[in-house]
């Protein structure tokens, strides 16, 4: 029987959790007043909402804009991660691989 594998992540942290996952942010112009008027912005973060919350840290009010009062992605924000609209995979909880890409798209009504 082989030994058990002993994980070098620090204690009270989960191994995948000990690296450094960074992911670019596709900022629209009418958010761009949050990063300076850049149009991509790094964030660090394994799944999406670690990535938002990220994004908050250095871009302070943005969050505001893409998630609402419960946390929750708005109504009329479109979040893709990579090609995948994440409100048909895990919404906030979605995996961010390491060089994934993340849009951040209003949505546009009219008639």
């Amino acid at each position: 029987m082989w030994p058990a594998a002993q994980s070098s992540a620090p204690l009270g942290t989960t191994p995948d959790r000990r690296f450094h996952v960074s992911v670019t942010v596709r900022i629209p112009t009418i958010l761009r007043t949050y990063t300076g008027g850049k149009a991509e912005v790094s964030a660090e973060g394994v799944t999406l909402g670690e990535v938002i919350s990220d994004l908050e840290k250095n871009h302070t009010g943005i969050a505001a804009r893409v998630l609402d009062d419960q946390g929750k992605l708005r109504r009329f924000v479109n979040v893709y991660v990579n090609d995948d609209d994440v409100r048909f995979e895990q919404g906030l909880e979605t995996a961010t691989p390491d060089g994934a890409g993340v849009s951040i798209i209003p949505a546009v009504a009219g008639g």
